[in-house]
């Protein structure tokens, strides 16, 4: 089969934490062809998609992760799963990507769905399921958050569209920083801002459990540095083995039959003790992490299922 990896350049993996390269080392070992493909190079041709592709063999070589081979045009027809790995914001270019990519034939898996992406917000989306998320505000406005903390006391306000812990302040009643912060965030109220009360086991640390068509595929802890309050390995977290819980698994369960309809097979929840945080449907990450505390190779999993759901595409349109 033909994989096609839409993805950061390859000049940013990192091959012993980039959950994109151990997926596409996996595939080149199953004997699927994989090929790059950077953002801005979806066109249609004549009604048909068609990328700008290179093809590529990973390795497990720091110094030279990928072998590049020849770059080309790769129809539709001889594409069979596209996984979309690009990191946030989503922003115009994003957007465009995923419009281009819902014009793929149905018989072409896409993990994740475009429409799916576009529709779940990573940090907005969860707010719909009060009974498992902390109290939260969305608002741009700043008379709103201040009404917030003055009732919450102590709160963590982050932007909308970021990721890996990126302009997230964690802001206590009284501190002077707090409307500053706010004006930050809002561009002066021009955008909206999250608002959610301080989950105190944010101090132990927070869950990253990947799922798999709606199932638990691993987990792991993120734990914050000394020196930060963010949990992200991007701000210097570091990760510690952990089990899933029956807490864990009724949120599980609350999202799987949502997270299926929507055609987002592959996909990152965080849990703050008992609160459901965010839904990562971009980008999903720690599968490597995971593969290190737990002895496996999860993305073997992960590729038999893009096979598999490529097959049962194209069994059903024969």
């Amino acid at each position: 089969m033909n994989f096609v990896f839409l993805m950061d350049p390859l000049e940013t993996i990192k091959i012993e934490k980039d959950t994109t390269f151990a997926l596409m080392l996996c595939a080149y070992f199953r004997n699927h062809r994989t090929f790059f493909l950077s953002e801005g190079n979806i066109s249609i041709k004549e009604g048909k998609v068609s990328f700008k592709v290179t093809e590529v063999v990973p390795q497990k070589d720091a110094d030279m992760p990928f072998v590049k081979k020849e770059t080309s045009d790769l129809l539709e027809d001889n594409v069979d799963v596209v996984f979309i790995r690009t990191d946030p914001p989503f922003d115009e270019s994003y957007l465009m990507s995923t419009w281009l990519l819902d014009r793929l034939p149905k018989r072409v898996a896409i993990i994740n769905s475009p429409n799916g992406i576009r529709t779940v917000n990573e940090k907005l989306w969860a707010t719909q399921f009060t009974s498992i998320v902390p109290k939260t505000l969305v608002t741009r406005n700043k008379d709103e958050f201040i009404k917030f903390l003055d009732l919450e006391k102590e709160v963590i306000i982050k932007p909308v569209n970021l990721f890996g812990g990126i302009s997230i302040f964690h802001i206590r009643k009284g501190d002077l920083n707090a409307h500053v912060a706010f004006e930050t965030l809002s561009n002066s109220e021009k955008h909206e801002v999250i608002v959610q009360k301080y989950v105190n086991d944010a101090k132990v640390g927070d869950k990253r459990i990947l799922l798999l068509d709606g199932e638990p595929l691993g987990a792991l802890l993120r734990v914050h540095a000394q020196d930060d309050h963010r949990n992200n390995f991007f701000s210097g977290g570091y990760a510690k083995p952990i089990d899933i819980t029956a807490k864990d698994q009724r949120i599980i369960e609350l999202l799987k039959p949502h997270l299926r309809s929507l055609g987002l097979y592959f996909v990152g929840i965080d849990i703050i003790g008992d609160y459901l945080i965010e839904v990562n449907v971009t980008s999903p990450t720690c599968l490597q992490e995971m593969n290190r505390f737990y002895h496996q190779a999860l993305e073997d999993q992960v590729i038999n299922f893009a096979e598999e759901l490529t097959k049962k595409y194209q069994g059903s349109l024969s």
